[in-house]
């Protein structure tokens, strides 16, 4: 189970929220052997008066917050982050300077879907990958 939230400015995000999430999608898919069926991305929109960022940014900075049941190994979840910096800026041309991308773990039994806790489900894809 994931679920992704980008931050980022409404004027920026506009235009680019489909392709943004369908590069993200696919980042997960492949990086961690994700079900093409199961994409749950909320995006964000800030005016420019609320989203305070570092300075050397521009107005395309975005923030990838991605909150999964734990149990992936390093390896895989540096994989996943080193392939949304790829794809985002070759496909949005979007600066890996304005990418930040944090992933946000808890174990299964704090999730609640499908009327159960995340522990009691049993999932068609694997989480220790």
């Amino acid at each position: 189970m994931s679920q992704i939230k980008i931050y980022g400015l409404r004027t920026n995000l506009k235009d680019i929220k489909s392709k943004l999430s369908d590069v993200i999608h696919k980042c997960v898919v492949e990086s961690l052997s994700y079900p093409k069926d199961k994409r749950a991305h909320r995006f964000i929109n800030l005016e420019k008066e609320d989203f305070y960022y570092p300075e050397g940014r521009t107005d395309a900075y975005i923030i990838i917050e991605i909150m999964m049941i734990s149990g992936r190994k390093v390896d895989t979840k540096k994989n996943l982050i080193k392939m949304l910096f790829k794809e985002i800026h070759e496909q949005l041309y979007i600066s890996t300077t304005d990418i930040e991308i944090s992933i946000i773990e808890s174990c299964a039994s704090n999730w609640g879907f499908r009327g159960m806790t995340g522990d009691e489900v049993s999932l068609n894809y694997k989480i220790e990958i």
